[in-house]
């Protein structure tokens, strides 16, 4: 067993292929490296491994729904150009399907059950793609799954909520929740934490301002504590104008539904991911190749 691991491992350094790309290239050709190699670059897996360096920032998020079961996810590609083709779309459904049956517990898991999709997804594409991050849900019988996917995967929501709604309804509140970007359902999410680091930020601001030069302490704690409140009702769900009804609060909204939201989950392709600059014939050029 330690000599496999060793031979498993000195392929993977040279291909830069999966673990269980690499076990079953040595069990295909007798522990030999050298034919083990050659296997993978005719299976394309060697070749697909050359491009895990690359920068995937584009893609799509997706949502699916089973029954009890939801999931939302985001595959990324390097280019906008693939997260458009009919292939890719076709692959992040696919993926959808298999971590709704398999359940992982984590990404890694998640990957080990979808490597194989994805290493003939990438020959085929010609692309680094990468599953980046996921969520299972599961609701009771009573409860309801609100979704929404916005401009073909930009972004999508997720989300369960409880209480007198249809299912319309909470696809309305899904599609406000992804056009006003919440980030928390209500105040009681907010830690003190963030409260302390947001009137930091506001007492700094407030050194800048002469308007609040001549102000008494307890008149600055006051006005400070306001700003402080604004920033956070514009980030937090109940506190914002239900875009379905306007000049309704959502929290005024679900209390006159006896509902509430139990989970809320909003993913942006490619947030936080630092993109390259490329011009759309640059795309075009290399898919061209």
């Amino acid at each position: 067993m330690a000599n496999m691991i060793e031979l498993i491992k000195d392929l993977r350094e040279r291909t830069g292929a999966g673990m269980m790309d690499c076990k079953k290239a040595l069990q295909e050709n007798d522990n030999d490296v050298e034919k083990a190699c050659e296997w993978l670059r005719e299976k394309g897996i060697a070749k697909a491994a050359k491009k895990s360096g690359r920068i995937a920032a584009e893609g799509m998020t997706y949502v699916a729904e089973r029954g009890e079961e939801a999931i939302i996810l985001e595959v990324n590609s390097e280019t906008d150009f693939v997260s458009k083709s009919d292939a890719f779309k076709n692959l992040v459904k696919t993926t959808a399907d298999i971590l709704l049956k398999e359940k992982p517990g984590c990404i890694h898991c998640a990957k080990e059950k979808t490597e194989s999709l994805f290493t003939d997804a990438t020959v085929k594409i010609g692309e680094k793609l990468d599953l980046r991050r996921f969520e299972l849900l599961q609701k009771e019988e009573k409860q309801v799954f609100g979704s929404y996917i916005h401009m073909g995967g930009k972004i999508s929501v997720l989300m369960v909520l409880e209480g007198n709604v249809s299912k319309e309804d909470a696809d309305n509140l899904a599609m406000h929740v992804a056009a006003n970007a919440p980030l928390y359902i209500s105040k009681e999410e907010i830690s003190g934490e963030e409260k302390e680091k947001e009137l930091a930020i506001q007492m700094e601001a407030a050194k800048q301002d002469p308007k609040l030069a001549s102000k008494t302490e307890d008149m600055l704690k006051k006005i400070l504590a306001g700003k402080v409140d604004k920033y956070f009702a514009e980030s937090v769900l109940v506190e914002q104008e239900y875009l379905s009804e306007p000049g309704i609060k959502v929290g005024a909204w679900l209390k006159s539904h006896d509902a509430r939201v139990l989970k809320m989950i909003r993913y942006v392709t490619g947030e936080g991911i630092q993109k390259r600059e490329e011009n759309f014939a640059e795309e075009v050029a290399k898919q061209m190749q």
